[in-house]
């Protein structure tokens, strides 16, 4: 086999009225850090159903019905973070929501398999103090990224991402 396995998968920017973002915590072997929820596409998943599967299990969030637009594309190259794989290829979907209580269908057990802790919402504010105190997020410099996002809009293609 030529250079790593990667997984793909898909990660939703959940970004209510207030432009507050939804981010969930999580400790993996090497590094704890906030992200997006989302995560791998199943075998004969395709990328909606992939990520209204993970939504629901994560955030208790159905998907909107409407077009899902890529804004950020990254290939993450880490050994351990993925059981099974070298890594993954995650696309980024950017969604307006209403703001709600995350309460996703899976238990703290099977979260905790998953390397997940808490969910919560982000400020502006609350994500640039956050950026300024050295808090890890994924992607790396999420709180500048979704700044942009959010003053110029949807980029005309997936931004390709670092970590």
């Amino acid at each position: 086999m030529d250079g790593p396995k990667l997984r793909p998968a898909v990660r939703a920017l959940l970004v209510d009225p207030d432009d507050r973002i939804l981010l969930a915590h999580f400790d993996l072997p090497l590094i704890s850090l906030w992200a997006p929820p989302g995560g791998g596409i199943e075998p004969g998943e395709d990328r909606r159903a992939a990520l209204h599967r993970e939504l629901r299990e994560e955030v208790g969030l159905d998907l909107p019905d409407e077009p899902l637009t890529v804004v950020w594309h990254r290939t993450v190259v880490v050994e351990g973070a993925v059981p099974g794989w070298d890594g993954q290829v995650e696309d980024y979907v950017l969604l307006r929501v209403d703001p709600f209580e995350p309460r996703g269908d899976l238990d703290d057990d099977e979260l905790a398999a998953e390397h997940m802790g808490a969910v919560r919402w982000w400020s502006p504010a609350e994500l640039a103090d956050a950026e300024a105190d050295n808090v890890k997020f994924a992607p790396r410099h999420l709180p500048t990224l979704l700044r942009t996002l959010l003053a110029d809009g949807p980029p005309p293609a997936p931004l390709s991402l670092d970590l």
